[in-house]
């Protein structure tokens, strides 16, 4: 079980004005996830490469993508409890499928260990699983670079459409992944109140 000073050990762990590189994977190599390390830099690198396509700032995308999953260092099992000790709001979809509390828990993870204040970073990290209403390019550069930088085996499902709405703008390609999503909405284990809402938003535009 997880304790309380979750956050004062995570800090502890990292070395102090060290390269933020290098304290994401020392994290990620104590938890025993480099798996997830491994998909964190692939994320992070192609956030990198959208942002400068698309006229983002390329310093941030590469910082969100690289925390964005950091959250992943909790349990499955374990998440709705460090949730509560992060104070962090959980929506009772999230407690019925505690996967997705992973986007918030990063985001905590990246203020509070790697002092991460940008507010527009922050944000992306907290929705790159599930998008949200009105997002900034930076949002949709983080969960497009996710999607594309699939975290499974084998290839996307997807991934096809999302190229081709990527040729058009950043944008497509972020709906064209939620509606994926959407169109096969009864095999999800729940629908996310801000995967709905993303939808709807990028569906009227």
């Amino acid at each position: 079980m997880i304790e309380s000073n979750f956050l004062e050990d995570l800090y502890n762990r990292i070395r102090k004005g060290g390269a933020i590189e290098d304290n994401v994977k020392i994290i990620f190599n104590e938890y025993n996830c480099n798996h997830i390390y491994q998909h964190s830099v692939r994320v992070a690198q192609m956030a990198e490469n959208l942002a400068i396509k698309f006229k983002v700032d390329k310093n941030a995308a590469y910082i969100a993508g690289l925390l964005h999953d950091i959250g992943g260092i909790v349990p499955n099992n374990e998440r709705i409890h460090v949730g509560q000790l992060l104070n962090v709001n959980l929506l009772p979809e999230e407690r019925e499928f505690p996967m997705i509390i992973h986007q918030k828990i990063s985001k905590v993870i990246a203020e509070e260990i790697f002092f991460i204040k940008d507010q527009k970073i922050l944000e992306a990290i907290e929705c790159h699983t599930t998008l949200r209403a009105n997002p900034s390019l930076l949002d949709h550069v983080v969960f497009v670079a996710d999607k594309i930088e699939w975290d499974q085996n084998g290839i996307p499902p997807y991934i096809d459409d999302l190229h081709t709405s990527l040729s058009i703008s950043i944008e497509n390609a972020s709906f064209s992944y939620v509606d994926f999503l959407m169109r096969r909405k009864e095999r999800l284990k729940v629908i996310h109140p801000w995967l709905s809402e993303s939808y709807i938003y990028l569906k009227e535009r």
